[in-house]
């Protein structure tokens, strides 16, 4: 079933109000809810921590749920920074020492997929699961959109989309998309929300600066492909939707066989953001894998082994077939498509 508009999700996160730390002199927002095993919820470029409102709810019935605003995102300080992967990975631990949490299961989507992939194999001792949600990171290949921006001129280029009746125009082209049935169309408010997002001179330097860290005109220039035999014994599970026009759904697939023992989900007719698609299912499919997963036992003579024998084949792009995994590595289907619950 379809999630609510983009303004109708930051009224419906009102329930759970932003709180801030200021670390290493900047103020950081972030989002709390419930008892229990930690989850972190890592949002997408130029998003911030109200995307998860129809999630948060859900998970915080069971689970301790964190939901940051990244650096340069949403309530947090815009400055002058490192916006990179590793740089959001490290901000990640330090928000998460803060608040005394030793441990959590990671769950991000898009860039958060790579923060949470970078934060996972910095800090494995400190990562319970990873769930990666149309994550970034994990191929060559993006939106050709999101490569125009990276180049010479961006900030110029968004700019002008503050001018008197662009929002307008913006607003037509989406309603647009989306009434073409085209796969970028199912992404058509968000598309709005980001454009909202972005009201002024920093704001939008803050955005140009993480996008240039992860994507040129080539397409993604991080890629976490040639470590993922690291997460071997890492419990992985990655949610996509089918008609992702940002993030190819043949990425999940090309991801899913790098990483041994992994989980694939599938949301069926979803965009880039399957937690907005059917919230419902994407808090039922992450519960079902928390509830069947032990905490990663993270080992350094494990991981010194796998570091030791490195990953075989090539390791500039997906692997060629299924890697080896136990035998929990499983694609679920169900009533309402693959991956259904």
């Amino acid at each position: 079933m379809p999630g609510p508009p983009a303004r109708g999700r930051r009224q419906a996160q009102q329930g759970v109000g932003l709180s801030h730390r200021t670390i290493h002199g900047y103020r950081r927002a972030y989002r709390t809810a419930g008892h229990g095993p930690a989850v972190l919820l890592i949002h997408g470029i130029g998003d911030s921590s109200a995307t998860w409102a129809q999630v948060i709810p859900r998970l915080a019935r069971h689970y301790t749920v964190i939901a940051p605003d990244l650096l340069g995102h949403g309530d947090s300080d815009k400055p002058r920074a490192d916006y990179s992967v590793a740089g959001y990975a490290n901000g990640i631990r330090d928000l998460l020492g803060v608040l005394g949490i030793e441990r959590a299961t990671l769950v991000g989507h898009s860039l958060g997929g790579g923060v949470a992939m970078q934060f996972a194999y910095q800090y494995p001792e400190r990562t319970d699961r990873l769930i990666l949600v149309s994550a970034g990171g994990v191929g060559r290949e993006v939106n050709p959109v999101l490569r125009a921006v990276s180049l010479p001129g961006a900030d110029l280029m968004l700019s002008t989309l503050r001018l008197p009746g662009m929002r307008a125009q913006v607003g037509l082209f989406a309603r647009l998309i989306r009434y073409l049935d085209t796969d970028l169309g199912q992404d058509a408010a968000e598309l709005l929300d980001l454009v909202d997002a972005l009201p002024d001179t920093t704001s939008r330097s803050a955005f140009i600066s993480t996008l240039r860290a992860v994507v040129d005109w080539r397409g993604q220039a991080v890629t976490m492909l040639d470590r993922c035999y690291l997460a071997q014994g890492m419990p992985t599970l990655l949610l996509w939707g089918s008609r992702d026009s940002v993030v190819p759904v043949r990425h999940a697939h090309g991801a899913h066989a790098a990483m041994p023992g992994s989980r694939l989900e599938i949301f069926e007719g979803a965009g880039h953001f399957p937690f907005h698609t059917d919230p419902a299912r994407f808090h039922t499919v992450i519960a079902d894998f928390i509830r069947t997963t032990a905490p990663a036992d993270w080992s350094q003579e494990h991981w010194r082994e796998l570091l030791r024998a490195g990953r075989p084949g090539r390791t500039d792009g997906p692997p060629a077939g299924p890697a080896p995994g136990p035998a929990a590595d499983r694609d679920r289907k169900g009533p309402h498509g693959p991956g259904a619950p």
